[in-house]
């Protein structure tokens, strides 16, 4: 019987394929579809994703299907109540929330932005949903004159905290987001608290990659905390590490871009190790979907597939690879939020039958039950292995 050694999974941030069937209660009209909006664009080229077997999943209406698919492939539906970031991956790690976290389209309340101020003791501008780009852009110039914090959120259960690095230095501004994650708690305890440092002058400001998130801890175990406490390697490459509140993991490895993360994911497979290897690539979402840029999209998921190229044949015995996303982020919808859209899984590897239609799910979780059953730990999730049907 071969024996799995490591499981690579990437996580494309916002890389949704379709409307969920609830969309409309999270805000979102029917016709959302991050994929059939990107193939709008003449930059996309992903034979590499084609051949896996991304067309011929389940509801992809657009794009050519590959008659011999080298991979198994699903749609997986998100069980939890959510269509953010944190939410996204806690079900892919095995837990579904069935309590969305709290969001403030109208801004935080009074008595919130008079504790965060007295905490910080500087006084908070802006206080309402913005665009990250736009808010340093309409309110940088005030926070530089006077010192101010901006704060902001978004549609996402979050809370930002803008500063220029000649105001307050990064590790500062840090200090604060940490003084706000014990703040933001209770009824208040949004998902993330995220620091987003920028430099430049008025109007050219323009954010660092020095951003941080300070999550909630995970409600329960994941499947990284099993993983870990038996004895494996858990290895964060990007934000996963700040999602997960640095619960379960071995070893976190930051990158600045999405290419840099692919580089750091190839170049783990040249590394001796039992586990798994969690890889977010949040440059879909944060600098296209957001900004509703539907060519920037299109290049990035190109130049994805090329080092998607690079890395298959790489892979060694005993290695998995599974490709999702934790939501869509539609580069064509109204607004800039995320959309409620279903994600695609596939799966591939020596020992992984090729072409296995496992056609639409109903959980994200079915990742982490699969990855326990793969790395024969045990981990009660409602998520369904689909481990069976892909073995050979």
């Amino acid at each position: 019987m071969m024996i799995f050694k490591r499981i690579f999974l990437i996580v494309l941030d916002s890389f949704g394929i379709g409307a969920e069937p609830d969309a409309n209660e999270f805000g979102d009209a029917d016709t959302v579809n991050t994929l059939k909006s990107v193939m709008t664009s003449d930059k996309l080229n992903i034979p590499n994703m084609k051949k896996l077997g991304l067309f011929n999943i389940d509801g992809v209406e657009d794009g050519e299907k590959e008659p011999n698919p080298d991979a198994s492939f699903a749609r997986l539906q998100e069980a939890s109540k959510g269509k953010d970031t944190t939410i996204g991956h806690w079900e892919i790690a095995g837990i579904v929330s069935d309590t969305p976290l709290p969001t403030y389209p109208d801004g935080f309340p009074k008595d919130i932005i008079e504790k965060l101020e007295a905490a910080f003791g500087r006084k908070i501008i802006c206080n309402q949903p913005y665009s990250g780009t736009q808010v340093i852009h309409d309110y940088g110039k005030e926070h530089m004159e006077t010192g101010a914090l901006i704060v902001y959120t978004s549609a996402d259960s979050v809370l930002q905290i803008a500063a220029h690095e000649a105001v307050v230095p990064v590790e500062q501004l840090y200090e604060y987001c940490k003084e706000a994650r014990k703040i933001m708690s209770g009824e208040h305890s949004v998902g993330r608290i995220i620091a987003r440092p920028f430099v430049g002058e008025f109007p050219d400001f323009e954010r660092t990659p020095r951003r941080h998130d300070y999550s909630m801890e995970p409600p329960g175990d994941t499947i990284l905390d099993l993983l870990k406490v038996a004895g494996n390697s858990v290895v964060s490459i990007g934000k996963i590490n700040d999602i997960f509140a640095g619960r379960g993991i071995s070893r976190h490895i930051a990158i600045t871009s999405n290419e840099d993360g692919m580089e750091k994911a190839i170049a783990e497979l040249d590394r001796n190790y039992y586990g798994l290897c969690f890889v977010n690539l949040v440059d879909f979402d944060m600098k296209y979907g957001h900004r509703r840029d539907v060519d920037g999209y299109a290049a990035a998921l190109t130049r994805f597939d090329e080092q998607l190229g690079e890395f298959l044949p790489k892979m060694k015995r005993g290695d998995v690879l599974i490709i999702t996303a934790d939501h869509g982020c539609d580069p064509r919808g109204a607004g800039t939020d995320h959309t409620r859209e279903y994600v695609p899984m596939m799966i591939y590897g020596e020992g992984i039958k090729k072409g296995v239609d496992l056609g639409t799910r109903h959980s994200f979780a079915d990742i982490a039950a699969t990855v326990s059953k793969i790395m024969r730990i045990p981990y009660a999730t409602r998520g369904q292995s689909f481990w069976n049907e892909v073995k050979e």
